[in-house]
C-alpha cells in the first residue's frame, strides 16, 4: 500500500468529482433545449476525440515509458503490450456490452431485452471507465513518487482531469437529450445522464486503492488506459463526428481538442 494513500484518494476523488460534475452540468441541458444541432454534435464529438487522443500520448503512454525505463525496461514493450491489452479489453466489452450508439437502430453487443434508453446510457457508460482509470492512476503516481517527479505527475493529473472534465460536458448533453428526444422525462434524462460519469469517480478510486500492488505493473496499466481510449475514439468518436453533411467541422473539434489537452499537459506537466 502507498505511503500516501489518504491524499491520493483525495486527489482522485476530486479530480474524478470534477470530471463527473462536468457531465452532470453537461446533462443539465435538457432543462433548457429540446434537442440537439447536428453542428454542434460533431464539434463536440470531435473536440472529445482531440482532447483524448493528446491525453493518451502526453498523459499516459509517455509517462508508462519514461516509467517502465525507470525500471530498467525497454520503454516501447509495456508501451506497446500494455495499449494492445487496453484495445482488446475494450473491444471484448463493446462486443459483450449491450449498448446503442444516438445515431443508430441497430444495437450491439450480445441480444438483450434492454430498453432502448437504457442501452443509450451503457454506451457512454462504457466509454467511461478508461477515463476514470487514467485519471486516478496518474494521481496515484503522484502520491507514490516523490519531489519534481511527483508534482509533475500531479501537473499531469490535473491536466488530464481537467481535459477530460472539458469534454464531459458536451457529452453529458449528447447523453441526456437524446434520451429526452425518446420519450423520457428531462428529469430522468438529466438523471441518467448525470450517472453514465459516475464510473469515472468509481474506477478513478478503485485503482488508486490498488495502486500499492499494482505499482510494478503502472506502465503497463497507464498503457492500457491509452490503448482503452484510443479504441474509443478511432470506434465510436471520430466515426460519428463526421456523419452527414458538414463533416469537416468535426475534424476542428478534433484539431481544437487536441491542442487544447496538448497545451493544459505540457503547461500543467
Amino acid at each position: 500500500m502507498i505511503e500516501n494513500l489518504p491524499q491520493a484518494l483525495l486527489w482522485a476523488a476530486f479530480g474524478c468529482g470534477f470530471t463527473w460534475l462536468m457531465t452532470t452540468a453537461g446533462s443539465a441541458v435538457v432543462f433548457f433545449f429540446k434537442s440537439e444541432r447536428k453542428l454542434m454534435h460533431h464539434i463536440f464529438l470531435g473536440f472529445a476525440a482531440g482532447v483524448m487522443v493528446a491525453a493518451s500520448v502526453w498523459s499516459l503512454l509517455n509517462p508508462a515509458i519514461e516509467q517502465a525505463e525507470g525500471q530498467g525496461v525497454p520503454g516501447w514493450l509495456p508501451a506497446a503490450g500494455g495499449f494492445l491489452l487496453g484495445v482488446a479489453f475494450l473491444m471484448a466489452l463493446d462486443t459483450l456490452l449491450p449498448h446503442l450508439h444516438a445515431d443508430s437502430d441497430e444495437p450491439e453487443g450480445v441480444p438483450t431485452d434492454w430498453k432502448r434508453t437504457t442501452l443509450l446510457v451503457s454506451a457512454v457508460t462504457l466509454h467511461n471507465i478508461p477515463e476514470g482509470m487514467s485519471v486516478g492512476l496518474l494521481f496515484a503516481m503522484s502520491a507514490q513518487s516523490a519531489g519534481a517527479a511527483g508534482e509533475a505527475y500531479l501537473g499531469m493529473a490535473v491536466a488530464l482531469a481537467a481535459g477530460i472534465g472539458l469534454q464531459n460536458f458536451p457529452e453529458g448533453a449528447a447523453i441526456s437529450l437524446p434520451l429526452a428526444r425518446e420519450g423520457m422525462s428531462r428529469g430522468r434524462a438529466f438523471v441518467a445522464g448525470s450517472l453514465s460519469g459516475l464510473v469515472e469517480p468509481v474506477f478513478g478510486v478503485l485503482v488508486v486503492l490498488a495502486s500499492g500492488w499494482i505499482a510494478p505493473f503502472m506502465p503497463w496499466l497507464l498503457s492500457f488506459a491509452a490503448g482503452a481510449m484510443i479504441y474509443v475514439v478511432v470506434e465510436e468518436l471520430i466515426p460519428e463526428a463526421h456523419l452527414g453533411e458538414h463533416s469537416n467541422v468535426g475534424t476542428l473539434g478534433f484539431i481544437f481538442g487536441f491542442v487544447v489537452m496538448m497545451v493544459l499537459d505540457v503547461a500543467l506537466g
